[in-house]
This record gives C-alpha cells, structure tokens and sequence, in this order.
C-alpha cells in the first residue's frame, strides 16, 4: 500500500521467499486435516501456517538469525494479497491484517515456552491448532506432527532452513 514510503525492510526484498514457500507447502499437507482433524477452512488453515511459521521462527530466533524477519515480512506480505483477494479493501484490511500477525506473535510466545518442556506440548497444540477443543486421536496426531518437524528443525542448520529446505 505505502510501498513507496517504506521500501522493503530487508536488503534483499526477495530474501525468505523460499522460507516461506517451504512452510506453506508443509502447513498445506492433508494429514494436518485429515489425521488431524483441522477444519479445512480459513481459519483452521491460518491456525497451521502460523504454528509452523511460528516453530521455524523460534528455532531461527534461538540462533538470532535475521532470516526470522524475512519470514515475518512475507508471512505479513502473504496475509495482506490475500485478504486483498477476498475482497477486504483499505478501510478494513490493516486491521484484519494486525489481527492476523498479533495471532502469529502469540503463537510464536506459546511455542517458546512449550519447545523447553515436552510436558506442555500437547497443551501448546491444541491451543494453537483446535484453539483448546480437539479429539484425543486427532490431537495426539497433530502434536506428534509437530515434535517431528520441531526435531528437524534442530537438526538442521540454519542456512539450510533459511533457504526453505525443511
């Protein structure tokens, strides 16, 4: 909108393109919706976005990486296309689009005390994917999910998760 006020906030305005292509083919694999159990709407298909935008932020975080502020950019960028999409005009779109970062930025709190201890896991899943209501199964799918790709992302470097290799 005021691109020409505030050029790109990165050196590289292109930089965390693959990042954030990587976490949005992970967030639109049909176990998160078939196993388990997400509703496949906007909603439930925001809610795993930001949770797996929001566990790569806070393993790139931990290492201080500045790749977590390309993710952040596009993940802003993404939001806004797409609410534009839909047909939100200006009136609204800044709001819903504050609305939508906000819910990230809470995730990104609720994972960074839950990746510590595996205790809180669960809890953290059901709060970030089924918002607290979820089936047993479905939920113990989703958070043993997520352990998974928490454990890759600590394996990895983070060169290799900047560029999307996940």
């Amino acid at each position: 909108m005021l691109d020409f006020l505030f050029r790109r906030l990165t050196a590289e305005p292109r930089r965390g393109v693959a990042l954030f292509d990587a976490v949005s083919r992970i967030a639109r694999e049909p176990h998160w919706y078939v196993e388990g159990e997400v509703p496949d709407t906007l909603d439930g298909r925001f809610a795993v976005l930001a949770t797996v935008t929001a566990l790569v932020l806070v393993r790139l975080e931990r290492d201080g990486e500045q790749a977590s502020v390309a993710l952040t950019e596009r993940f802003i960028e993404t939001m806004e296309a797409e609410h534009r999409e839909l047909g939100q005009g200006d009136p609204t779109l800044g709001k819903t689009v504050r609305k939508l970062v906000g819910s990230l930025a809470r995730r990104n709190d609720l994972w960074r005390s839950a990746v510590p201890g595996a205790a809180e896991w669960t809890v953290a899943t059901a709060e970030s994917l089924y918002k607290g209501e979820a089936n047993a199964d479905a939920l113990d799918h989703s958070a043993s999910a997520l352990r998974r790709f928490w454990a890759g992302l600590e394996q990895a470097s983070i060169d290799t998760i900047a560029e999307g290799r996940l």
